[in-house]
């Protein structure tokens, strides 16, 4: 049984492992862990490698607490099978600390504000847009940045299993530059196992404007996505 679910994964990520030998590409690991204390309270802890903006590689981790409104009946019809219930909620509020460590540069100390909207598409798609601000202090200095992504998924079904693939693209605007600095393509699936776990596995294309010359990275994302209650 576990084989059978995990097959999609493994053949995705064969696919992934073809692009990363075709062209200098980063891997990008990730674990996100929820802990659901109620039905409008969660809290998640993360621990990941990012590259986020065209910043140097760094090793990031720290809490959030994401607060929920009252489902929709829509959503709770697209997204019947997917671990996550917060898609279920046509808006999630979230607050986090990230502590961001890199061995050539300054740490940062970063507060996350982010806004989440989820709407019912046809046929059976979810679109999520997420508006988050990224409060960053590192050596002294303070910087801002919003980010936008809208994301498109759509459940399949494979027999009884139900992969997620998705698209979605991320725009930044840098204070620092005083200008949209960064997108960010995305193009990945997500593959439930079990009733705890999920992998996520992407391909991330960024081009940075920022700096002088521009510059364009390539990544390969693997994260885990882990669902307790408290209950």
């Amino acid at each position: 049984m576990v084989l059978r679910r995990l097959w999609p994964f493994l053949v995705f990520l064969i696919l992934f492992c073809e692009v990363a030998n075709a062209q200098e590409t980063q891997f990008l690991p990730e674990v996100d862990v929820y802990l659901k204390l109620n039905s409008y309270w969660r809290l998640r802890v993360q621990a990941k490698d990012t590259r986020d903006g065209g910043d140097p590689t760094q090793a990031a981790i720290g809490p959030s607490v994401e607060l929920y409104v009252k489902p929709l009946i829509r959503l709770r019809e697209v997204t019947t099978f997917d671990l996550d219930d917060s898609k279920t909620r046509p808006l999630v509020f979230s607050a986090g600390y990230r502590y961001l460590v890199s061995p050539n540069s300054p740490s940062t100390n970063r507060m996350e504000l982010t806004a989440t909207f989820h709407f019912p598409m046809k046929p059976g798609m979810l679109l999520t847009d997420t508006n988050r601000s990224d409060l960053n202090w590192s050596d002294g200095k303070f910087t801002w940045r919003y980010r936008n992504r809208p994301q498109l998924e759509k459940p399949i079904r494979i027999r009884s299993y139900h992969p997620a693939p998705y698209v979605s693209v991320e725009m930044y605007y840098e204070s620092q530059y005083a200008k949209w600095s960064t997108t960010e393509l995305y193009a990945g699936c997500l593959f439930p196992i079990g009733r705890h776990f999920e992998f996520d596995s992407y391909y991330e294309h960024q081009n940075n404007t920022g700096k002088s010359p521009n510059s364009q990275l390539h990544g390969i994302g693997l994260k885990l996505n882990i669902y307790l209650s408290a209950k």
